[in-house]
């Protein structure tokens, strides 16, 4: 979930060829007939707003279909109009009304109207699989994070009581006050969906007759990613293995008219194919590797901008997995130094051990060219509920060398371990990371190995492929400017993250379900002091280190600043590709 990204140095699709012949050659000039060129290393798993819920996919997501409210400039936590125009709210914090824009078309052709945005949210309760966000929304519409399947208290009584039509105007109600309710209707997540031209190509219709058929159903690859069809500025143009491109959306209601006429996204694994894309001009944004290779390779150089010191609302750590799913990466299965057993992590003093073995001074002096600092907790240190009077974890063999002799009654010194770490395929800051990592683990024992394993972003992220991870590193970008978010998330045992560390922590559950439940700050901040703490002593995560967000781009892009950058924005320049020119 981070801002994340088989192309050769030359071999682009035919589509990405003609739009870049296009602008060298009859458009060389920029403005409405410029091409915009995005090199990443990732692969975009989904085009379907209903289960967006990485940053990949986000950042094309976000740019076709839009919200009913969003993020005003480059706040946090004010918000602004989009489809609707203005909203209410009633003393209690549990109905609101939605006053929805006028005028509005779909890429179709079809008008925006409230049947469309009825059934956008309809669709997300009744959907509401393990690999969407859709668990906060129907917290907050339904009660419950689940979906019909896992809770046979949801009828479709209760998800059309929650969401209905009165004329052109969206009533939602809630069981209970959510104060964070508006900031999640913010999100992409909630991007609303062209109603008839989704049940023409083969989506759920919308009906009683056909819901309970639609439940926890996997968007992924549904006809509607395939043919999206939102209100965005931008309307896709095509989308293969290597490339998805868009192009400016002439029926866009918007007064801001996109500038840039198409973009194109394209899947180049290698990194140094990457950047001499970049130098050459030939890419406007790329995945550069972190901050040391722009600095060290692409920083001074002619036609290259950065941007630095931007807010970082990410944060990341290092999940070990207590209670590893059949089919994992077990080796021999037992702790005889061929493999592990499932329960491996089960033991804190094995948790212990890598996160006292993890050299975060190392990390932020190496990857991070000493900008940043050691976290005591997985929540950003902008957010409320961060304590910085906690001491982060420190870096210690000694205490490694310690813990790992008293795990499992001494057999892990004494047997050793095999076991893999697996990454982003093309992500150079998680590799060094985990190459650090093994480093140390290594060199406590000669019996320890760590195995260092590539893997494609939609391979990891999804569901029913994590629980059989032993470690990943584990990112999270916020859906909603709320502490909660990242807490919920990392540590619940019903949380996103919950199948990355499998363990069922009652005290931690706990103190997140009153945190979260809390509108008094003294007290919810006091909460989450509690649940740093029960974090550390547990050693749940290597939690990494904060980083100011820093990325370069061609210095013939405008609509790129300090004051446009929105880190709510999962485009990592901060802003909709609608806000940038090209001269």
């Amino acid at each position: 979930m981070n801002r994340n990204k088989i192309f050769g140095a030359v071999a682009l699709t035919t589509l990405a060829m003609t739009l870049a012949a296009c602008n060298n050659k009859e458009n060389a000039g920029g403005g409405a007939g410029s091409t915009l060129v995005i090199q990443e290393s990732a692969d975009i798993p989904t085009l379907d707003p209903g289960t967006t819920y990485d940053t990949a996919s986000g950042q094309v997501v976000e740019n076709l279909y839009e919200t009913l409210v969003g993020y005003k400039g480059n706040s946090l936590t004010e918000l602004a109009p989009v489809l609707a125009t203005e909203w209410t709210g009633n003393d209690a914090g549990t109905e609101y009304r939605f006053t929805l824009r006028e005028g509005v078309k779909f890429h179709s052709g079809n008008d925006f109207t409230c049947a469309d945005a009825e059934y956008t949210l309809r669709r997300n309760l009744v959907t509401n699989t393990a690999d969407s966000g859709n668990w906060f929304i129907a917290e907050s519409l339904l009660g419950t994070p689940a979906n019909a399947n896992d809770d046979k208290s949801i009828t479709w009584q209760r998800i059309t009581d929650a969401v209905k039509c009165d004329g052109n105007v969206l009533v939602l109600k809630l069981p209970k006050t959510d104060p964070a309710f508006l900031a999640k209707l913010a999100y992409i997540g909630q991007g609303i969906v062209d109603s008839k031209h989704a049940t023409e190509i083969g989506e759920w219709d919308g009906t009683e007759a056909t819901w309970k058929e639609a439940v926890g159903k996997d968007l992924a690859g549904s006809p509607l990613s395939q043919k999206p069809s939102g209100t965005g500025a931008y309307k896709l143009v095509g989308r293969d293995a290597s490339s998805v491109s868009a192009t400016a959306f002439d029926g866009y209601w918007g007064e801001q008219k996109p500038s840039i006429k198409n973009v194109v996204i394209q899947k180049i694994p290698e990194q140094a194919a990457r950047i001499q894309a970049f130098l050459k001009g030939d890419a406007d944004f790329i995945e550069e590797g972190g901050r040391s290779i722009i600095s060290s390779q692409l920083q001074g150089k002619p036609g290259v901008s950065v941007l630095d010191d931007l807010p970082n609302t990410t944060a990341a750590g290092f999940s070990m997995n207590e209670n590893i799913a059949k089919g994992g990466a077990l080796g021999s299965g037992k702790l005889d130094g061929q493999g592990i057993p499932a329960n491996f992590f089960s033991d804190a003093d094995v948790r212990r051990g890598f996160v006292a073995a993890f050299d975060v001074p190392t990390y932020i002096e190496q990857v991070q060219e000493g900008k940043g600092a050691p976290r005591n907790f997985l929540l950003p240190d902008s957010f409320p509920g961060y304590d910085t009077n906690i001491e982060a974890a420190a870096f210690d063999p000694e205490v490694a060398r310690a813990a790992f002799q008293r795990a499992w009654d001494g057999q892990v010194w004494e047997n050793g371990f095999s076991v893999n770490v697996s990454y982003r395929a093309g992500s150079v800051t998680q590799q060094t990371a985990m190459e650090l990592l093994k480093k140390n683990i290594e060199s406590l024992n000669p019996k320890f190995k760590l195995n260092i394993v590539a893997k494609e972003w939609s391979e990891l992220i999804k569901s029913d492929n994590a629980p059989k991870e032993a470690m990943i590193l584990s990112a999270w970008a916020p859906d909603y400017a709320d502490p909660d978010n990242f807490v919920t998330t990392f540590y619940a045992s019903t949380g996103y993250y919950g199948p990355r560390l499998n363990v069922k922590d009652t005290q931690m559950d706990a103190l997140i379900t009153e945190a979260r439940t809390t509108t008094d700050q003294a007290k919810r901040d006091d909460l989450y002091a509690q649940i740093a703490k029960r974090g550390l002593d547990q050693a749940y995560y290597v939690v990494m280190p904060a980083s100011p967000n820093v990325f370069t781009y061609r210095d013939n892009i405008g609509g790129v600043g300090e004051s446009t950058y929105n880190p709510m924005i999962a485009f990592w320049a901060g802003t909709y590709w609608k806000n940038l020119t090209k001269s």
